[in-house]
């Protein structure tokens, strides 16, 4: 079994308009389908490779994320990934990748959101979060695609 779960959709609107809508922490609690992420915390406007955030996050209690952009390709690609704002237990757990692809095709962008656990120490913890990784992360798309056609 991967330890990279994807899911891929068409969205009508250019790479540009999409990154940059990513790429802006104070956005993505409107674009989270998973329903956890609150508010961006110590957050620069617009991402760039290296640059870190807060996220106030809630799954039934309120916790934070430390996020750190470890991947940058403007308009193709960005990921980053999150650890616990506890320095020491960050360091213990590794963490997942949370990635963004997109690809122009007729019709728009082609976008792909993807979970990697291949870095993370305890994705046996979290392998069987898979299936509702993947609801959230379709509901994402889906918004991503809503808030950019009421442009």
């Amino acid at each position: 079994m991967s330890d990279i779960t994807s899911v891929e959709r068409v969205i009508p609107a250019s790479p540009e308009a999409i990154f940059t809508l990513i790429a802006d922490p104070s956005r993505h609690h409107e674009i989270d389908g998973s329903g956890t992420v609150r508010e961006a915390k110590d957050a620069p406007r617009q991402l760039t490779l290296g640059s870190t955030f807060g996220m106030s996050m809630k799954m039934g209690v309120p916790y934070s994320m430390i996020n750190t952009v470890v991947e940058f390709e403007p308009n193709r690609r960005i990921a980053w990934k999150p650890a616990p704002s506890l320095a020491f237990v960050a360091k213990a757990l590794g963490g997942p990748i949370w990635r963004y692809e997109l690809e122009p095709v007729d019709g728009g962008t082609l976008v792909r959101e993807s979970w990697d656990l291949s870095e993370d120490r305890i994705k046996f913890l979290l392998r069987p979060l898979r299936k509702q990784t993947i609801a959230g992360m379709t509901k994402t798309l889906e918004r991503i695609e809503q808030i950019l056609a009421k442009r």
